[in-house]
């Protein structure tokens, strides 16, 4: 990969290793659906009105909406709000790598290779520990609604795999057309007019910043680069610069927001990256120690 395009790969990293902090900031003063209702909207418009709809029937367009925009965010904000730290969550997010493994087979019909099945027990174990080793600071509520996102992104990438190759920007501005109208239904049963009603009048600079950044940096921007990095160079290349996006979001949550984790914690989080790990490089590493990598070659 051109140094170039690794400083890319790197920029689309630290946003979003960010987005964590940065929803946090807006969770301060705007409920979490009424949040994803205003980012949503500021992502489709009026990015709409310039970006061609991708040559894609609408129930796919809706099937990528309703997953990988509405049911993650839905309740990764509302884990947020509800006990769930931002560095945290950055990190248990990226087993959406393992529930994507269990969609694929369940409705692909695709193989779990062991090497994947030993990193899923080593990540898993990590989870636990992170959710038993806490200090009280992170519920359990926010806990397993951060997993609810995370399978919610995995069967967005099941959607995105059915879809196959179209423009990628176009697929996400499109496909966020869906959640808004939705976003804004949930707002007005779980907050309420009155609440919505009070967090729009004294909405503030922070809040309106976190809005730019979750729509138009993490979203668009963040999409747009990595989009032309996956159409550039193989998946195999690009998909592990994800792997730091725990790292960032880690350790931005202890910088920025002086978040603690307990030593239990820590070394779960260890043990998922490592799970992580043997999901991304272990059949590679497997395949070169066994000696399958220069077979293939030969042939």
């Amino acid at each position: 990969m051109a140094p170039k395009d690794v400083l890319l790969a790197l920029v689309v990293i630290g946003v979003w290793g960010m987005n964590f902090v940065v929803i946090l900031a807006g969770l301060d003063d705007v409920p979490p659906m009424l949040l994803g209702a205003l980012r949503f909207t500021l992502v489709a418009f009026p990015a709409v009105l310039l970006i061609k709809r991708p040559a894609v029937p609408w129930r796919w367009l809706i099937a990528y909406g309703g997953t990988i925009s509405l049911g993650q965010f839905a309740f990764l904000f509302y884990a947020m709000a509800n006990g769930m730290p931002a560095g945290l969550a950055s990190l248990v997010l990226q087993s959406q790598a393992f529930f994507s493994l269990f969609f694929a087979a369940l409705l692909l019909g695709e193989k779990i290779k062991p090497v994947h099945l030993a990193g899923l027990l080593v990540a898993a174990a990590g989870l636990a520990i992170i959710g038993f080793g806490g200090d009280g600071t992170m519920t359990m509520l926010g806990l397993g609604l951060t997993l609810a996102a995370s399978a919610m992104w995995a069967l967005g990438n099941i959607v995105t795999k059915k879809i196959g190759r179209v423009n990628l920007i176009g697929l996400i501005v499109w496909g966020n057309l869906v959640p808004p109208l939705p976003f804004l239904a949930l707002s007005l049963w779980l907050e309420g007019p009155a609440q919505i009603a009070d967090a729009l009048r004294h909405i503030s600079r922070q809040t309106l910043l976190a809005l730019a950044y979750l729509a138009f940096i993490a979203t668009l921007l963040g999409y747009g680069l990595w989009s032309r990095l996956l159409q550039r160079y193989a998946t195999g290349m690009v998909a592990p610069f994800s792997l730091l996006v725990p790292v960032v979001g880690l350790s931005s949550a202890v910088w920025l927001l002086d978040e603690q984790l307990t030593s239990a914690q820590w070394a779960g989080a260890l043990l998922v990256m490592l799970g992580l790990g043997l999901n991304v490089f272990g059949l590679r590493v497997w395949n070169l120690l066994s000696g399958k990598d220069k077979c293939v070659a030969k042939r």
